[in-house]
C-alpha cells in the first residue's frame, strides 16, 4: 500500500483526493459509503466523534457528517455531487 496522499484541483469547483489502498474494493467502497462503517474509522480520532453520518449515493449525491469533541468545537460538512 502507497501511504502517500495525493491531492489535485482539476477545476475551481473540484478537490480530488486520491489514495491506494491494500484491500478489496468493495471492502474499500463500503468503509466510504456505509454511514456504521464510516463513523468507525472517521470519526474516531483524537477524541472525536461522528454524531451524525447520512450518506445518499443516488445521483446528486450528498454526504453529511457532524462532528465534535469534548471541550473543543463541533464541526459539520456536507458534501454534494451535481452529476
Amino acid at each position: 500500500m502507497s501511504n502517500s496522499l495525493k491531492i489535485t484541483t482539476p477545476s475551481d469547483r473540484e478537490i480530488a483526493m486520491t489514495r491506494v489502498f491494500d484491500a478489496p474494493r468493495k471492502l474499500v467502497f463500503e468503509a466510504y459509503t456505509r454511514p456504521e462503517l464510516l463513523k468507525r474509522w472517521l470519526g474516531v480520532f483524537g477524541g472525536w466523534a461522528l454524531d451524525v453520518c447520512e450518506i445518499d449515493l443516488r445521483v446528486a449525491a450528498r454526504i453529511d457528517m457532524n462532528g465534535r469533541k469534548p471541550a473543543a468545537r463541533a464541526w459539520a460538512s456536507v458534501a454534494c455531487s451535481s452529476r
